[in-house]
């Protein structure tokens, strides 16, 4: 596939995607880019800010159903394994890894938790809950983790209903820089 062709193929996805809730107030594509808008807003790199507009594609290339049925779908394993055949690791593996960022801020930070939507605390429960001291210290041995953990909190804040950011066409530049060459 072309450079034109990838980035086609995800505005299309959105296009035919982004409309679905996934028990936030929010839908996919206003999530992805409320997480994107924060990224660009905290001075991210144009890697870092298509991780974010990237990070929960999983979603949109399965069924959205699994979590009210009592399953994890590992979103960010789909996600990953699609975007990793075109996307440098800077752009696929923050977004692989935010999941385990959000067990590791949940065993780490002190009141992280409470700061969760409750679709989230379902999903933790799902993902195997906070990490355990072995888990912190493996995930710190992963060369993303920090940039995990920055796009974990831009994923908890991209929820709102009344944020305003820009169009997905605005973040074209930014799914282009990501491509691998």
């Amino acid at each position: 596939m072309s450079t034109t062709d990838i980035v086609a193929d995800i505005f299309d996805r959105f296009a035919r995607n982004g409309h679905r809730e996934y028990g936030e107030s929010v839908t996919q594509e206003q999530h992805a880019l409320q997480t994107a808008h924060l990224a660009e807003q905290d001075g991210a790199d144009d890697l870092l800010v298509a991780a974010a507009l990237l990070h929960d594609f999983g979603h949109l290339l399965h069924d959205e159903d699994a979590a009210a049925k009592g399953i994890d779908a590992i979103h960010e394993q789909i996600g990953a394994k699609f975007l990793s055949q075109h996307f440098a690791p800077e752009v696929v593996e923050p977004g692989r890894l935010h999941v385990q960022a959000k067990r590791y801020l949940c065993a780490v930070s002190r009141g992280y938790h409470a700061t969760l939507s409750p679709a989230s605390v379902r999903s933790l429960a799902l993902q195997g809950g906070p990490f355990t001291a072995d888990e912190i210290d493996a995930f710190r041995q992963n060369p993303h983790w920090k940039a995990a953990v920055r796009l974990r909190h831009w994923d908890d804040g991209g929820k709102d209903p009344q944020m305003q950011t820009p169009p997905l066409e605005h973040y074209r530049s930014h799914i282009a820089a990501g491509l691998q060459k």
